[in-house]
């Protein structure tokens, strides 16, 4: 499949415009009510690399805009991971669209998926078009080959939080 970014942004715009209508739901220790799932994200403080691809991209709209949606969080420590010099090249202008398609990889739209749905299910279609496989390993919950190490409600989703950056086929 051939990566188009005029076909990531509106797609992205899409869902921007997705849904009906969500109602806010609660939160672990803080009210949730106005937060979108950048806001949440960004509040937790372990996703701070995440924040600054997506605005490096130009998704935030897309993450900020009413749901449902589920992104599949990498945290700070997940982008450690990533090969030397690989991030800083990922975040410059000419790699744009590699990394729209990155992180539309972990971005689902349509649904606020939960663990306990995760666990039910063997994996769903990305913003990116591609499947991710879920399945448990040891009693862990994984995402693709990323282990799920929390979630985060918010007023327009879910931010599941992943120790891996999920790379695309």
């Amino acid at each position: 499949m051939k990566f188009n970014v005029f076909s990531a942004i509106k797609t992205a715009a899409a869902l921007a415009l997705f849904g009906a209508g969500s109602a806010a739901m609660a939160a672990d220790s803080y009210d949730v009510q106005g937060k979108d799932v950048l806001s949440i994200a960004k509040q937790q403080g372990n996703f701070n690399t995440l924040a600054r691809a997506i605005e490096a991209a130009g998704l935030q709209d897309a993450l900020t805009a009413q749901g449902p949606i589920t992104i599949f969080a990498p945290t700070d420590a997940a982008f450690a991971k990533l090969p030397p010099g690989e991030l800083e090249a990922l975040l410059k202008p000419e790699n744009k669209d590699k990394l729209v398609q990155i992180l539309t990889h972990h971005v689902v739209a349509g649904k606020a998926l939960s663990q306990e749905q995760m666990k039910r299910s063997r994996g769903t279609t990305t913003l990116e078009g591609d499947e991710v496989k879920f399945e448990l390993v040891r009693g862990r919950l994984r995402v693709g080959d990323a282990r799920v190490t929390g979630d985060y409600d918010a007023a327009n989703g879910t931010v599941i939080a992943v120790d891996s950056v999920l790379i695309p086929n």
